[in-house]
């Protein structure tokens, strides 16, 4: 097990963690904005889809994986770890209510990466207990991508997070060029942006006006 622990860190890449949803840009396909996001300089892409139905959804997953894997940079199926499968994308990123890490990777594999989502500090730990590759934490400020049931967590909470937690942390809501830098002072793995890159009128400047911003 640890031996398979080293092969999938060895595979996470996030530093720029870009997060596409069809519902997130009227300007641009999903396709556009991976290709935008990777020419910025992207350094993990993630397809976030609960509008379309499967077919749709695999299609544009399947090509996506494509795009990413002419870069070498990690592709990641929201939610549907079929999908994932289907369209042999690096790994699903799992929220509260999806599959278990555990029975995900059953249906994945061990080289596969796996990531969940927390906004506590005992959902982090036991995410990071079942075997995530990595945290998706937050909301770290307000976000416009969903409605959230629960208030912001802010940077201090991020902080603890990164201090306190072994696996890779990445920050995630409301993040873009305004409060970048307070993100920063935490030190997480990665930063998650959704509507700060695909909601631009220009996603790939986008992308890598908060690239050159990172400290990694």
């Amino acid at each position: 097990m640890i031996e398979e622990k080293v092969v999938i860190e060895q595979k996470l890449l996030c530093k720029l963690y870009v997060i596409i949803d069809p519902a997130s840009s009227p300007s641009y396909s999903p396709l556009e904005l991976a290709e935008m996001a990777v020419q910025g300089g992207a350094d993990f892409i993630q397809l976030r889809d609960k509008k379309n139905k499967t077919r749709i959804f695999l299609e544009t997953a399947s090509r996506i994986s494509e795009i990413c894997k002419n870069v070498k940079i990690p592709f990641i199926v929201n939610d549907r770890t079929d999908i994932a499968l289907l369209s042999d994308a690096a790994g699903v990123h799992l929220g509260n209510e999806d599959l278990p890490i555990k029975e995900a990777r059953k249906i994945l594999g061990g080289k596969k990466i796996i990531g969940g989502t927390a906004n506590s500090l005992e959902k982090a730990l036991e995410l990071e207990k079942q075997g995530a590759d990595y945290i998706g934490f937050g909301h770290i400020f307000p976000t416009q991508s969903k409605i959230k049931n629960t208030p912001p967590v802010g940077v201090e909470k991020l902080k603890e997070m990164v201090k306190l937690l072994h696996t890779p942390i990445i920050a995630i809501g409301g993040i873009d060029q305004s409060n970048l830098e307070q993100v920063l002072t935490a030190a997480p793995y990665g930063i998650a942006v959704i509507h700060a890159v695909c909601g631009s009128e220009n996603p790939e400047k986008a992308a890598r006006d908060l690239k050159e911003k990172l400290w990694l």
